[in-house]
């Protein structure tokens, strides 16, 4: 069964997920830590827990969501795994600190370790994530499935009652539409662990979320 924790990370209050089961093994999604003691949080969550990291997989390359890539890679050796079509964002974070966010970084942060290629799954544990591709709030958003405990980790596409941004470089509120009806097929009771904000479920998003019936 999976375990999941849940950290509120950086000035946009953006939601790292550390997801592990029962063999230990772990995967970080979005490790958007800023400020040292939110990085050290994750980081002592990981050893206190003795979990073994296999992966640092992200939903899309924007900063706010990569801003811990390096403390993630200088403890345990894990490069960031993305989307092809977010290759401009993910490689120079430095640059998108300064151009979207005004602020300098002296992080040395580590390359990309793989591009996520079509139909492709992560596996850790006994656990198996699909990833399946929701364009909208930026070219290569993804969208992490596991469909045996009906967990979904959906970046900035789908929020409690919102959705991401999508007047950013890459963003498309058309893409963003089609990308939300894949979503609302997943079942009702699907957990949605979006990138900011509050858990919700699928169910309660096609019933209550404005943009999930255009």
């Amino acid at each position: 069964m999976l375990k999941i924790q849940r950290f509120a990370c950086n000035m946009l209050n953006e939601n790292c997920y550390v997801a592990s089961d029962e063999t230990k093994e772990c995967i970080i999604v979005d490790c958007g830590a800023y400020y040292p003691e939110e990085r050290q949080a994750i980081v002592d969550y990981i050893n206190n827990n003795q979990l073994i990291p296999k992966h640092l997989i992200c939903t899309h390359g924007h900063l706010d969501h990569n801003m811990g890539n390096d403390t993630i890679f200088e403890q345990y050796g894990l490069k960031p795994e993305c989307s092809a079509g977010d290759e401009e964002y993910i490689v120079d974070l430095k640059k998108q600190g300064i151009e979207m966010f005004g602020i300098e970084l002296n992080n040395q942060f580590p390359p990309v370790d793989h591009f996520f290629e079509e139909n492709e799954t992560i596996n850790f544990g006994t656990h198996h994530l699909r990833i399946i591709a929701t364009p909208g709030h930026s070219r290569g958003s993804v969208t992490f499935i596991d469909d045996e405990e009906h967990v979904a980790f959906t970046g900035d596409t789908l929020f409690n009652h919102s959705i991401g941004r999508t007047d950013f470089k890459g963003g498309s509120m058309f893409a963003m539409i089609n990308s939300l009806r894949l979503l609302a097929q997943l079942p009702d009771n699907t957990r949605i662990l979006p990138g900011h904000g509050t858990e919700t479920t699928i169910g309660n998003e096609v019933g209550g979320n404005p943009y999930m019936d255009r």
